[in-house]
């Protein structure tokens, strides 16, 4: 594999659609200032710093956002669920771990996004039967709902059926009798590492594809815990090659993440 003299042009994804934002000082945003802003913003936790953060990375969400547009919702509402996710990368983002943000915060922004469609799953509806209910001033019977809904009344009855299988309950309702505790106690906690479970999966085959010297570095990095500079002593390489090589395999992963999301 030929060196790329710049690995960030390389690749038109994400950070792409970082290009031409400018911070409140007016200098044009570059990784310098995005990270001298995060180790401020660690070192004092500072709300001011995390908005200004949240600022600068939003065309991040925009683009992950626009990804879904087409699933009915709105971009905009699409966008404030993205920027939960893109809250929680701020949040979490070590700068110790020396990987570009946007690609560390995609997976959560994603993630964050596919988890609102999938608990929208089941919309909250008023049933046609409690509507009649409320204009005849009594329960109806299955005659005057098929009456209603014009389907026979077979149908009727075997949809007021599965309509039972899936029903509202509080999470403060008894899970059983009376004394029996919520339901709320009976949920568990939310475990973390199953948000990237997905990506674990998907990451496999891509890294499996890449040369081995690639394949090497970032077993290196990310297992074998080394800096860049341990990992250029190692293979005899300048610790500049084995950014710019780290830099470009870890596009080449994105973008086959991001292609593999498109064809789902």
């Amino acid at each position: 594999m030929s060196e790329v003299p710049n690995a960030e042009r390389v690749h038109q994804g994400p950070d792409a659609a970082l290009n031409g934002v400018t911070p409140p000082n007016g200098r044009s945003m570059d990784r310098g200032y995005a990270k001298d802003l995060f180790r401020r913003f660690v070192e004092s936790r500072s709300p001011d710093l995390r908005e200004e953060l949240v600022g600068l990375h939003l065309p991040l969400v925009e683009y992950l956002a626009r990804r879904f547009r087409n699933r009915g919702e709105p971009l905009e509402d699409l966008v404030q669920v993205g920027t939960i996710g893109l809250l929680k990368a701020i949040d979490r983002f070590d700068l110790a771990r020396e990987v570009e943000f946007s690609t560390y915060a995609t997976p959560t922004i994603v993630g964050e996004l596919k988890r609102h469609f999938r608990d929208k799953g089941w919309a909250v509806r008023v049933p046609r039967r409690l509507q009649l209910s409320q204009e005849i001033g009594r329960s109806p019977t299955i005659a005057e709902i098929a009456s209603r809904v014009r389907l026979p009344e077979e149908e009727v009855l075997e949809g007021l059926d599965t309509s039972n299988a899936y029903a509202v309950v509080s999470l403060d309702a008894p899970a059983g009798g009376e004394d029996a505790p919520a339901v709320s106690e009976h949920i568990g906690a939310e475990d973390e590492s199953l948000e990237a479970l997905e990506y674990r999966a998907a990451l496999g085959p891509l890294i499996a594809g890449l040369p081995e010297r690639e394949r090497r570095i970032l077993y290196l990095r990310f297992f074998g815990g080394m800096t860049q500079s341990q990992i250029a002593a190692r293979l005899g390489i300048s610790q500049m090659h084995v950014s710019r090589l780290l830099n470009r395999t870890l596009a080449v992963l994105r973008e086959g993440l991001l292609e593999d999301d498109e064809k789902g």
